[in-house]
């Protein structure tokens, strides 16, 4: 079995692409390889192996038969999240917020998660939450 990547369904398409866009190679190293705002599919590769990809939900909806289901789920705890290590926390997240992140949590130390851990945490355009640490 091969795990492939990660694979994003998302509503608000062409906002999440730009915030990927925008982030991912500065973050990551990733390059976009495949896709466009315009969607349904794009994904981001570092080193020849894709790093995160995203596939326009309402479309996901229609090959599942889910369509009629609703979209939004009432208020709950988070159930995953995207973490990426980052070299400079602040920084990290100026950039994210600057490119439609909305922040959750202030970039603060962590010693209690590790050695010289510093975390902060913000959501993307569609809502789903990314942790940016360093340590």
């Amino acid at each position: 079995m091969d795990a492939l990547h990660n694979r994003l369904l998302v509503s608000r398409f062409a906002e999440c692409f730009d915030f990927y866009e925008a982030v991912l190679p500065r973050l990551t190293g990733a390059v976009l390889v495949k896709g466009s705002s315009a969607g349904p599919y794009a994904n981001w590769d570092v080193a020849d192996r894709t790093l995160l990809a995203l596939y326009d939900r309402g479309l996901m909806a229609f090959t599942l038969g889910t369509s009629g289901l609703p979209v939004e789920a009432p208020p709950v705890q988070d159930a995953a999240m995207l973490v990426f290590r980052v070299s400079d926390v602040d920084e990290a997240l100026a950039l994210c917020l600057r490119h439609g992140g909305t922040l959750a949590v202030v970039a603060t130390d962590r010693p209690e998660w590790g050695l010289n851990l510093r975390s902060a945490h913000l959501r993307d355009p569609d809502g789903r939450l990314i942790e940016l640490q360093s340590y």
